[in-house]
């Protein structure tokens, strides 16, 4: 089960992050996923990365770009404070449920779980304890096809380069936080419904990682706010809340010091993202391509 809570935090909170090429286009955003912040009396440029939480180490690369702004800033401030002990224990209480989960099933809706649960190499009884939201981890075993051993977790990487060059780490929402932004947006029967689809959001995590790479924001927005895994409701909770909630936050802090903000990279673009909001409060936020 080790495997099963490490993929649980990442993929829960980038369930967003699933392809279709159907969705209406977007407005066309430049192609990177670095971005300086500038203007509104900031003594120093802050930046805002999106990230990719996990993949394959044959996937994985840090652009150097991105730790040369390590370097530029004094702090790295991630969705989530990750060397905060509290948080830690946090995160493993939210994987865990008050409920089981055979108990807030039909029979035959437990039926239908545990025919799913068999394509993911599990059973209900295995993870009859653990809460909803944590059912959406075993989507980490079709959408990251390698061993335990060798999944990449970008902010840890990012992390330690951080902690490398003697800079300072905090987070922008609590674990506690974001579990409640988890639970509005994902019940039970939407994380059976989810994984019931599990083969396609492996097909199309392949084309994730490929947009991510390529640091092409605009196809990975769309994939992002994939209707099939995201409703507007979800979209709410998940993206559009959660954007406010920070850029109310960020001004405070990069007059304080400059600052990397490294969130999923679905939380950038479009009229609800971090880069439209800061510039609506009148900052310069552009495109680092180099």
């Amino acid at each position: 089960m080790k495997q099963f809570i490490t993929f649980t935090v990442a993929l829960v909170i980038t369930l967003t992050t699933v392809c279709v090429a159907q969705n209406k286009q977007h407005a066309a955003a430049p192609n990177s996923l670095l971005w300086e912040i500038t203007g509104n009396g900031l003594v120093q440029p802050s930046y805002l990365l999106g990230t990719f939480h996990m993949m394959c180490a044959s996937d994985y690369k840090m652009n150097p770009k991105v730790l040369q702004a390590i370097n530029k800033v004094q702090k790295l401030v991630t969705e989530i404070d990750y060397l905060n002990p509290e948080e830690g224990l946090a995160m493993q209480k939210m994987m865990m449920a008050d409920k089981k989960l055979s108990e807030q099933l039909s029979q035959a809706e437990a039926i239908d779980l545990e025919e799913v649960l068999k394509t993911y190499g599990t059973s209900l009884a295995e993870i009859d304890n653990y809460s909803p939201q944590a059912l959406f981890s075993l989507l980490g075993r079709k959408a990251i096809p390698c061993a335990p051993a060798e999944v990449v977790a970008y902010e840890a990487e990012l992390i330690t380069a951080a902690l490398k060059s003697g800079k300072k780490t905090g987070g922008l929402e609590t674990v506690n936080e974001q579990s409640d932004f988890l639970a509005r947006s994902y019940h039970l029967k939407e994380a059976i419904r989810q994984l019931k689809a599990g083969d396609t959001y492996a097909i199309l995590s392949k084309e994730m990682i490929k947009a991510f790479n390529e640091e092409n924001l605009t196809v990975l927005d769309q994939l992002v706010k994939d209707k099939r895994f995201m409703n507007a409701e979800q979209r709410k909770w998940m993206l559009s809340v959660r954007n406010e909630n920070w850029v109310k936050m960020m001004p405070g802090m990069m007059q304080k010091e400059s600052i990397l903000f490294a969130v999923g990279s679905g939380h950038l673009w479009e009229a609800d993202g971090v880069i439209q909001l800061l510039q609506a409060q009148g900052y310069t936020v552009k495109p680092v391509l180099q």
